[in-house]
Formats: C-alpha cells, structure tokens, sequence
C-alpha cells in the first residue's frame, strides 16, 4: 500500500474507532484558507459537549508516532481549531480538546484525549 493511502487508511480506522466510543463526525480534513497561518485538522468530532480536534499519526510504532506531533504542528492545528470555531458559532459553548489518535498499522490505536 502506498504511504498515501496509509495515511488515508489510518485516518478512517481512527474515525471508526472514534466512533465506536461514542463520537460523532462534525468534519474530516479541514482546512483554514490561506494567510491563517493554520494548518489542517485531521478529524473534528464531538461526544456530548465536547468537541475535540484530532491529529491521526500513523508510524511504524505507537510511540514513534506519539513524538511525531511537533510544537510548531500543534500551533497550526490550534490555529485551524480558532478559525473553525469562529465560522461554527453552534460549538461556542463546547468544552475544546485536542486529541491524538496513533496508529500502528496494521491493527494498532491509540487514543490520548488532551494530548496537546
């Protein structure tokens, strides 16, 4: 499998297992336009009155791809979460996370609620 298409992968299994714990799907892949200085966000979901932000990382291992988010990544993301929620008013009364999900192909996750 292409390492695109491992990405992609990882990405659906992260949302499935999301679900299964009880989130529901608010957007998969947002992207801020440009000159926000924000980067994408990999899955939003929400489960009661939280909405959390999720990167997926997916790695040969589950601790190489928990060192993978980097300071500068995790600024992007918070920026992308500042910009969705400013066209989501519906969320402004949400709790806000941001959340890993860490995939080790090919059946392995992790999920660490608060990871940055």
């Amino acid at each position: 499998m292409a390492k695109e298409n491992q990405g992609k992968f990882a990405e659906f299994m992260a949302l499935q297992y999301l679900r299964l714990k009880g989130y529901a799907l608010v957007s998969c892949n947002y992207i801020t336009g440009r000159g926000t200085g924000a980067g994408e966000v990999d899955i939003i979901v929400k489960n009661q009155n939280t909405l959390a932000f999720i990167e997926v990382k997916k790695r040969k291992d589950i601790s190489t791809a928990a060192y993978s988010i980097q300071p500068k990544q995790q600024q992007r993301i918070r920026r992308a979460a500042e910009v969705f929620l400013a066209h989501h008013s519906e969320y402004q009364n949400f709790n806000i996370r941001f959340d890993a999900v860490l995939v080790e192909l090919p059946f392995k996750i992790e999920h660490i609620e608060n990871a940055f």
